[in-house]
């Protein structure tokens, strides 16, 4: 049963065709557009692809985005489905103060980094990181509670904002140092301690909390950018959101199933 996932945020579509609907299915085809080209894939990258029977997707882009994404999908016979957030999936209980709020790629991460953990043996506390055109920095405990998260803004929003509101700085392509002598450097450094403070911040406040050394999942476009100058252990996944929505998409077929 051939099952596609759906990643849309703010600035791409990213996809994938697995063979079936569950954690470790084998991924038959994947890809990635702009949001100003999503009016091709169905001509373009999807035309070639087996029919999905299933299809899963989160989406932070809006509705006009996702009733493009779905133009796209009418040359297959499937009905889209999209992740919302509600107060429990997959295990992982919300606890945010109004759970359907919460953006449902900060969800579907934090299902598959939840899910990552525990499949290595014993349950512990866990920071989930998405560094993208926004970073969010989310708190699990070890009994499986969304506590809360961050969010800040991303390396290009930062950059952006100090070139429009600062006399004379432009968009730099420095490099991060610990002691930066020039503007480029300085700006480049800001920016990626900043999201590394909030990072080494949760972490603390998670570990007071529980008592327990927390993992650090980290994923998202600019994720490997940050990685080498972390000062907590982070591992980096590239497509913790799949991993969740193949979590999502497991768990719903058993229920159905009992049910049934």
């Amino acid at each position: 049963m051939a099952f596609l996932a759906l990643d849309v945020g703010n600035t791409r579509l990213k996809w994938a065709l697995y063979d079936a609907p569950h954690a470790g299915a084998n991924v038959l085809a994947q890809g990635a557009e702009f949001l100003e080209n999503i009016d091709k894939l169905a001509d373009g990258a999807w035309r070639a692809l087996p029919t999905p029977q299933r299809m899963l997707g989160c989406i932070v882009a809006g509705d006009a985005i996702k009733r493009r994404v779905q133009e796209q999908m009418e040359l297959w016979d499937v009905v889209p489905q999209w992740v919302v957030s509600g107060t429990s999936e997959a295990g992982l209980h919300n606890g945010y103060d109004h759970p359907a709020r919460l953006g449902s790629d900060r969800w579907v991460a934090m299902i598959g980094a939840w899910h990552r953990i525990r499949a290595r043996g014993p349950a512990r506390p866990l920071v989930v990181v998405m560094v993208g055109t926004a970073v969010t920095v989310e708190a699990i405990d070890d009994q499986g509670w969304f506590l809360g998260g961050l969010i800040l803004p991303g390396h290009g929003i930062m950059l952006r904002a100090l070139e429009s509101g600062t006399a004379g700085l432009h968009v730099p392509t420095g490099e991060v140092k610990d002691f930066p002598t020039n503007t480029s450097d300085a700006l480049t450094s800001g920016g990626t301690y900043a999201i590394a403070g909030a990072v080494e911040r949760m972490t603390q406040h998670l570990r007071s909390r529980c008592g327990t050394e927390p993992a650090c999942i980290m994923t998202g476009g600019a994720g490997w950018k940050m990685v080498p100058h972390m000062s907590v252990p982070v591992e980096l996944v590239d497509n913790l959101l799949f991993d969740g929505l193949l979590e999502i998409a497991a768990r719903r077929d058993a229920e159905t199933r009992l049910v049934a």
